[in-house]
């Protein structure tokens, strides 16, 4: 009788129990499904962090694109004022070249532009106008501006007409309607009178022209910014005028507003891209580029293409959107290989996955 309690309570602990191989099995479950729940976690972490860098990116360009479409909606339309804006021959309207393949970085540059606009600006005394002098340029000066590569607003504020200028702060200039009152002295041309109140929406090195109080950075994520044109015939296109039309092949073009069948009057719309980089990426690339090979914010800048430059430029099969694609597979490239095609420059390639571009159109019927 004992023997058989004996052998039954045996038998009760061997079922009660695990084996060796079992708890092995067991373990490697565990630690599988642990590795599975890491693996989803920084999966989760970087689509988040990604998400991040586009919500930043994202909230930048609409705020910069909205506040372009305030001044661009308030433009002072009118055929006896001057727009500073790129032409590819003739005209004057394009500072140091930018915006046609002769910007600080080689061949390539970001296009600026100036007009007036019935803005508020910044205006050091009394009688101010409502009407502004408006222009935009990405600072291309030198490294140590805290604006260096960022986009710039300017927001000039102007005097009524007849106001004695001569009371006031020497640095307040009355309107003045002058069709080429923009065009400065860029290119050994005769100096407009109103030119030194005017340099700095012309011209954007490191001179003493180029520097003005009123600029403020109004994208700071903003590195890249080129417009082009939406004619009225459905051409897209870097001139203010459909170039095919022998009445409007005029080399001697000086503005845009004479004669007036010329101007604007054949542009539907403006078409302004921007590329947007997000703070941790760009921080990325200026600790880069103190090594040598890697290039810094401009040069990322310069890889992509001037509107000239994007395929399709210059044919009637030019379509909306090339430029843009052709930026964004820039941008792919150095994801994949950290530099972009035919580059030998260098930039890391996480910095990349900061970059977004963006484009909008602005109407800008004038006539």
């Amino acid at each position: 009788m004992t023997l058989k309690l004996s052998v039954i309570a045996l038998a009760r602990r061997t079922r009660g129990g695990f084996t060796l191989a079992e708890l092995l099995v067991s373990v490697f479950v565990l630690v599988l499904l642990i590795f599975m729940f890491t693996q989803l976690m920084t999966s989760a972490t970087a689509i988040t962090r990604n998400d991040h860098k586009h919500v930043d990116t994202d909230t930048q360009a609409r705020a910069t694109l909205d506040r372009m479409a305030l001044d661009f909606a308030q433009m002072l339309k009118r055929t006896d004022v001057d727009y500073y804006v790129k032409q590819r021959s003739g005209y004057k309207g394009h500072g140091n070249g930018h915006g046609w393949g002769q910007g600080k970085n080689g061949d390539k540059g970001s296009d600026q532009i100036a007009f007036f606009s019935h803005v508020p600006g910044y205006y050091p005394g009394s009688y101010a106008s409502p009407i502004s002098l408006v222009a935009y340029r990405v600072n291309e000066s030198t490294s140590t501006n805290v604006a260096y590569g960022r986009l710039e607003r300017l927001a000039k504020g102007l005097l009524w007409n007849g106001v004695d200028n001569t009371t006031q702060n020497s640095s307040a200039y009355p309107i003045v309607f002058s069709p080429g009152q923009l065009t400065g002295c860029n290119g050994g041309n005769p100096c407009d009178p109103w030119a030194s109140a005017w340099s700095a929406a012309i011209n954007n090195d490191n001179n003493a022209a180029s520097r003005d109080d009123n600029y403020e950075v109004i994208g700071p994520g903003v590195f890249r910014f080129e417009y082009y044109y939406l004619l009225k015939n459905g051409r897209v296109t870097d001139s203010p005028w459909d170039l095919r039309d022998p009445q409007f092949q005029n080399p001697d073009q000086q503005t845009i507003a004479t004669p007036r069948q010329i101007g604007l009057s054949q542009v539907e719309s403006l078409a302004v891209a921007i590329a947007v980089i997000d703070p941790a990426a760009r921080a990325l690339i200026q600790a880069a580029s103190s090594n040598a090979g890697y290039g810094d914010i401009t040069d990322v800048a310069a890889a992509l293409a001037d509107f000239k430059n994007a395929n399709g430029i210059g044919n009637a099969g030019k379509k909306i959107g090339d430029m843009e694609n052709k930026w964004k597979a820039v941008v792919e490239s150095i994801a994949q290989t950290g530099n972009p095609p035919g580059s030998g420059t260098l930039f890391p390639r996480e910095a990349a996955k900061g970059i977004r571009v963006y484009n909008r159109y602005f109407d800008l019927k004038i006539w």
